[in-house]
């Protein structure tokens, strides 16, 4: 009902409707009163009256505290957390509180890492691109002469394709930031790479490129040319400024939708060739292992995933109204459809999905539901917009078999119990 409807009610006791201006005033005034009277209660207040708070009492801090604003002290349990699968913090990675955010974008100071040799302190003065191989023009970029190309601006999600991966065989991760924390979404800014490639000029053959990053793992990974071509980005800020050391200052590599260990950081070299390179990070690593014993190399593309972040594990549950609320995802476009489960996909509901709904972005979606108290398996399915659905985890089992450890983009399932605890469970 808008607010022109409401009903008001004259002398006489007969009704009349209330213009929004009549309406609004004469709620502000009854709001007054019910305040001065100490009529409105704070539910769980001693006394039940609300009071005048501390805050108001006293000035609060000045501009500039500090300079370099920060999350308030009382958010301080929203932080990156580190896995414990690692011997070294070097060579490992930590996870963004997914179940704690709002909306589709990572906060910088939230967004995963991933770091095979720790991060490199480069300054940009100092940073140079090289682009050789296969080109007509060998070139040598400062920081400078990149970020005089025209600029594009745009919103993606990054995953490493490790994200699930101690979920195959059983499950493990008590919250969604240690089973699918390997996960961000922001919005990035840079050069499109064919307009490089273009500046070089491409040579007859030409058909992969090799990146190479400025860390003292010298990631190397083989990139189609096709992508290069498509919307892959050079890429020096993130979320309106400049890159975090940690995402690869002062400049990386973005390839929407494909596994996080190819949007190489701190990027330093591009050769371009006519054949994959092979280096270690496709071969002895990120590559997808069978039950028989092969393996799939260059699965590139993040597949359609989703995942319910409230109610979720470690997280408890009211009887009543819930909103079920969850993030979905897909590598090749855009989500077109989200269904959600309370009974273990027994039956499945449309979810509402928030605008915007972007390609290789994060898509919020919602669902309104109603806990009646009783146990209950809360889990979502995405549907991307080339029909692909996101599989259970026996149908992923079913073909990849349990020796694998990327690209897990199996449903997720929550368990919630009678007391309303909520739980990792396979279902």
């Amino acid at each position: 009902m808008v607010l022109e409807n409401f009903l008001g009610r004259t002398a006489d006791g007969s009704t009349t409707r209330l213009g929004r201006r009549s309406w609004l005033k004469r709620t502000a005034i009854a709001a007054g009163t019910a305040v001065a009277s100490g009529s409105l209660v704070a539910r769980g207040e001693e006394g039940g009256r609300l009071g005048v708070p501390e805050s108001m009492r006293k000035l609060g801090n000045p501009i500039l505290t500090p300079e370099y604003g920060l999350p308030s002290p009382h958010e301080g349990e929203v932080v990156r957390r580190p896995t414990d699968l690692t011997p070294t913090q070097y060579s490992s990675w930590s996870f963004t509180p997914l179940q704690d955010l709002e909306g589709i974008v990572t906060p910088n100071g939230l967004v995963f890492e991933r770091h095979h040799g720790g991060v490199p302190d480069i300054a940009p003065e100092d940073h140079r691109l090289v682009l050789h191989g296969l080109v007509k023009r060998p070139l040598l970029f400062t920081m400078d002469d990149l970020v005089r190309f025209p600029a594009v601006s745009r919103f993606h999600f990054l995953e490493c394709s490790g994200n699930g991966s101690a979920e195959w065989k059983e499950p493990r991760g008590k919250t969604v930031q240690f089973t699918h924390g390997l996960l961000s979404c922001c919005e990035w800014t840079g050069v499109p790479l064919a307009t490089v490639l273009a500046e070089a000029g491409l040579a007859s053959g030409a058909k992969w490129l090799l990146a190479e990053g400025g860390d003292a793992a010298a990631m190397t990974r083989s990139i189609p040319l096709e992508k290069a071509l498509d919307d892959a980005l050079l890429v020096y800020a993130q979320n309106g400024e400049r890159l975090r050391p940690e995402q690869g200052y002062p400049l990386r590599l973005i390839l929407p939708g494909y596994e996080g260990n190819m949007n190489v950081k701190w990027l330093r070299r591009i050769k371009v060739g006519d054949r994959p390179f092979y280096s270690r990070e496709e071969t002895s690593k990120y590559t997808d292992l069978l039950e028989d014993g092969r393996a799939r190399e260059f699965s590139f593309v993040m597949e359609a995933k989703s995942v319910i972040t409230r109610p979720s594990g470690g997280g408890g549950l009211r009887k009543g109204f819930n909103e079920i609320r969850g993030l979905a995802w897909s590598g090749r476009g855009r989500i077109a459809r989200v269904d959600v489960s309370v009974d273990g996909g027994k039956r499945w509901q449309r979810a509402s999905l928030d605008q915007p709904v972007l390609s290789k972005c994060l898509t919020r979606f919602r669902l309104p539901w109603t806990w009646q108290g009783g146990p209950a398996v809360l889990q979502s399915r995405a549907v991307d917009d080339t029909g692909y659905v996101q599989p259970g985890r026996s149908q992923l089992v079913a073909v990849r078999g349990l020796n694998s450890y990327y690209h897990n983009n199996s449903i997720q399932s929550w368990q919630v119990a009678v007391g309303g605890e909520v739980t990792n469970v396979h279902a």
